[in-house]
């Protein structure tokens, strides 16, 4: 699955109890230090931190429903279900969980909206060079020019009565990296939530949602921090503040493969079937869910600095806004968080202006 970039969220762990508006309504006990759980799964550090008091319960059908959903999605072992459409390209259709044919859907959607710079049907490419794999390698020309011609995410068929799904393509092979992080992050705020949930942070291995409001006051947001690209885990160049948010970072440096001194990241262009050459270093998408924020991620890669600024303020939900980073240290961002955002003096990075973007 795509790695993505940790964020570092700075907390002022103070203590606070909060009366919920009205006398017939229970106050809320936020803890001075949150129950905290975390494991390796989904290839990377999951984490949940829960503030509600008296909550801790609610950290195992989270982490379940993450183990639940991780079985079904990998491509990387046998026995998922999304291993078994691709073992079943050019066969027959495979029937799936509704989990996984709403996950396929949203795919398909994102791969059209963006016309491939999302693409759900990747696989031929990324299983090709394996980058973050112990087996990662830079291909022959002639073996990216015959996978090249298996990504078409037109060919995955659909059954809606059935729930069903076909790849036309006996050679196409489905990855949902890509994607597969936001919605499960998704559904572990839903599970919170089902379980009394009302203050917690999620991360998995970087994408980050930030449920309620931080333990400092019922009007206080969480303050995230977003790492610097070039240095390492726990530098961060900015914060931003937010509150019922996920907060989504894509970067080329924490997963590449380096071959005769050329860095190859791990986000492909379906156009080329290398990784994208461009001036950005890491995007970050705010937006209500996670999924979106994967997505957008992905598409904002594709666009490049100047059209994926406008593609985020001008083609998603409001109250979606986009951070980029380039490898020249400049900082561009929406609108809609240009007086929000709080670039650290100490970072080395600056504010890039928009109108001298090419």
């Amino acid at each position: 699955m795509k790695k993505k970039v940790t964020f570092f969220l700075m907390f002022v762990f103070l203590g606070t109890m909060l009366a919920a508006c009205g006398s017939d309504q229970e106050a809320t006990t936020l803890r001075e230090e949150p129950y905290f759980q975390e494991e390796f799964l989904l290839g990377t550090y999951t984490r949940i931190r829960i503030y509600d008091e008296g909550k801790e319960d609610a950290m195992k059908p989270a982490f379940d429903r993450i183990r639940e959903l991780g079985d079904k999605i990998t491509i990387n072992q046998a026995g998922s279900e999304i291993d078994e459409i691709n073992a079943q390209a050019g066969i027959k259709p495979v029937k799936v969980s509704d989990d996984i044919y709403y996950l396929l859907k949203e795919a398909y959607d994102y791969s059209v909206k963006s016309e491939g710079g999302f693409n759900m049907a990747i696989g031929a490419i990324t299983q090709l060079w394996r980058i973050g794999f112990d087996d990662a390698r830079k291909p022959e020309q002639s073996e990216i020019d015959e996978a090249l011609k298996h990504i078409n995410y037109e060919q995955v068929e659909f059954n809606d009565e059935d729930h069903t799904v076909y790849l036309k393509d006996k050679d196409m092979i489905l990855d949902l990296g890509a994607i597969a992080k936001g919605y499960i992050t998704d559904e572990v705020v839903k599970v919170l939530k089902d379980n009394g949930v009302t203050s917690a942070i999620v991360d998995l291995g970087g994408n980050v949602y930030v449920l309620g409001h931080s333990n400092r006051g019922a009007d206080e947001p969480w303050n995230v921090g977003i790492q610097d690209p070039n240095k390492s885990r726990g530098s961060i160049i900015g914060s931003i503040k937010e509150t019922d948010k996920t907060v989504v970072t894509s970067g080329i440096y924490e997963r590449y493969l380096e071959v005769d001194g050329k860095t190859y990241h791990h986000i492909f262009d379906s156009e080329t079937g290398y990784p994208y050459d461009s001036d950005v270093a890491s995007v970050t998408v705010i937006t209500d869910k996670s999924i979106d924020g994967d997505g957008l991620t992905t598409v904002a890669f594709d666009k490049g600095v100047k059209e994926g600024l406008a593609y985020i303020e001008q083609h998603t939900e409001k109250g979606t806004d986009a951070i980029f980073i380039t490898k020249e240290d400049k900082v561009y961002v929406t609108d809609g968080i240009k007086d929000t955002f709080e670039l650290s003096e100490e970072s080395g990075y600056t504010m890039g202006d928009r109108a001298d973007l090419e």
